[in-house]
C-alpha cells in the first residue's frame, strides 16, 4: 500500500514537471489521481466496487479541477489579446504578450490588428485579427498562425466576445 502511494507522489510530480504540456497535464494528473484514489480506497474499504468507485470519483473530481484551471489559463490568454487590441484604431497593429500565472500552457507572444468596428447604440464591437508568434522569451523569427475573434467593450476594459477561433485553437477548454 505504502508503495502505491509513493508512485501516485512520484506520477503527480513528474506530471507538474512537465506543466507546459497541457494533455500531459490532464491525462498525467487523471492517472496520478486513479492511483491515490487506488491508495485512498484500500484503506478504506476491502470491497472492489465501493473501492472502484472511490477511484473514479477522485480522478473525475482532479479532471474537472484540470479542465478549469485551464479554461482559466485561456481566459487569461483572450484578455490579454482584447486589452492589446481594444484600445487600437482600425487597421492598427499592436502586440500582446501572456505570462500565464499558472503554468499549464506556454507563455506566448503576438500581434493584433483591428480589421472592422462594429457598433450601435449602446454596444462597441471590433473584430480583430491576431498571430501567435511563438514564446514569449524565445527571440525567433515568428512561425505565425492567424485567428479572427470579436471583442466587446465590458465596462472600462475589453472582452472576448466570439466563441471561434478558440474551439479549433484551444478544444472543447475555451
Amino acid at each position: 500500500m505504502r508503495l502505491k502511494q509513493i508512485s501516485g507522489l512520484l506520477v503527480m510530480g513528474s506530471v507538474l514537471g512537465l506543466s507546459a504540456c497541457s494533455s500531459v497535464v490532464t491525462e498525467g494528473s487523471s492517472a496520478a489521481a486513479g492511483v491515490a484514489g487506488t491508495a485512498l480506497a484500500g484503506k478504506v474499504t476491502d470491497n472492489a466496487t465501493v473501492a472502484t468507485g472511490i477511484g473514479l470519483g477522485v480522478q473525475a473530481a482532479v479532471r474537472a479541477g484540470v479542465q478549469y484551471e485551464q479554461r482559466k489559463v485561456h481566459g487569461e490568454e483572450q484578455d490579454s489579446i482584447a486589452r492589446a487590441a481594444g484600445e487600437l484604431a482600425l487597421g492598427a497593429v499592436g502586440k500582446w504578450q501572456i505570462k500565464h500565472s499558472l503554468p499549464l500552457e506556454d507563455n506566448l507572444r503576438g500581434r493584433v490588428t483591428v480589421s472592422r468596428v462594429i457598433g450601435s447604440e449602446g454596444m462597441s464591437c471590433k473584430e480583430i485579427v491576431f498571430s501567435v508568434d511563438g514564446l514569449v522569451d524565445q527571440i525567433n523569427k515568428p512561425d505565425s498562425e492567424f485567428y479572427v475573434a470579436t471583442i466587446c467593450r465590458a465596462g472600462q476594459g475589453w472582452k472576448w466576445a466570439s466563441t471561434e477561433p478558440s474551439t479549433e485553437r484551444w478544444g472543447a477548454l475555451q
